[in-house]
């Protein structure tokens, strides 16, 4: 709850401790003075109840119960409806804002959350763990999404499901390229989602440097995201293609000394990552040496691709 004006602390104390004294819970109270109260209501089966109240204007309500079937839930529910009934009686017209989280599942067999690289927290709707391995590099997961089929994470980062065509899609160009004829270079892609798109398009050759440097992670998605990869991890040659399972700089200084030359350079590189080079000092170095190396490699009318 947020309000308007300053928080009678002793007011809202006084008018929600008889809500949860009728579920029998056993009352502690902390007393900040200044800084506001603590109160905990703790239920004789391990459920418990976190009421912090701030004198400048919000009150926090955490309630925790093991009760995982429906008349649990039920009984969570009319709690807070209880409270939020009374501190809207209490205060009228002064609440700014009402929200109501949905409770988070610990423990489960299946882990529903995700973080995202910029430190947001996802639910997705998993119901299944199909692969779960440790390779030397990494942790492989492939888990089941009823909205998203099958996902690929990488050690904790979600990296691409088979719903994610429009991902491949916009990478390559969203389809405005002529890939006719042309070289083309990946970098990772070990999904398989991007060559499998290319492939079709007719180029001349296709070489993906899945610089995961982890063949267990073409092993999973061959065998669980073949909506994303088709048949072209199958083999690591086709007519058309082929699959380096290489640490990406090596090939692409290889690549620069070489001579050789692509008409477009499609880095889909994880988000966190992984080299033997002693040259990733961090992050943003790695990204900085991976773009310039990249560009050596490049026709001077190239087109280079990235997330």
């Amino acid at each position: 709850f947020s309000f308007n004006l300053t928080a009678d602390c002793n007011a809202i104390l006084k008018a929600l401790q008889p809500i949860f004294q009728e579920q029998g819970m056993t009352e502690t109270v902390h007393n900040w003075e200044d800084h506001g109260y603590l109160a905990t209501y703790v239920k004789k089966n391990g459920s418990f109840a976190n009421l912090r109240i701030h004198p400048h204007g919000l009150v926090l309500v955490d309630l925790q119960s093991y009760n995982d079937h429906m008349k649990g839930r039920e009984e969570v529910d009319q709690l807070l409806n209880k409270v939020e009934e009374k501190m809207k009686e209490l205060f009228h017209g002064n609440i700014k804002r009402v929200k109501r989280l949905p409770a988070i599942l610990r423990g489960g067999v299946i882990d529903r959350y995700w973080p995202t690289a910029d430190g947001r927290l996802v639910e997705y709707d998993i119901d299944e763990v199909v692969y779960d391995e440790d390779s030397p590099f990494q942790n492989i997961k492939i888990l089941h999404s009823k909205q998203f089929g099958n996902i690929l994470i990488l050690s904790g980062d979600v990296n691409l499901a088979e719903s994610d065509l429009a991902y491949t899609q916009a990478i390559m160009g969203s389809g405005k390229e002529d890939y006719t004829g042309k070289e083309v270079l990946i970098l990772g892609g070990g999904d398989g989602g991007i060559l499998y798109e290319i492939v079709k398009l007719k180029p001349k050759m296709v070489t993906m440097v899945a610089s995961n440097i982890d063949q267990m992670v073409i092993d999973g998605c061959k065998k669980y995201m073949r909506k994303t990869c088709g048949d072209v991890l199958d083999n690591l040659k086709g007519e058309c293609y082929q699959v380096l399972i290489e640490d990406c700089i090596p090939v692409l200084k290889r690549y620069a000394k070489e001579g050789r030359m692509f008409d477009y350079v499609i880095n889909d590189l994880t988000a966190v990552p992984i080299s033997t080079s002693p040259e990733e000092d961090s992050t943003w170095e790695f990204l900085r040496l991976i773009l310039d190396l990249s560009m050596k490699v490049l026709k001077q009318d190239g087109k280079y691709f990235t997330q």
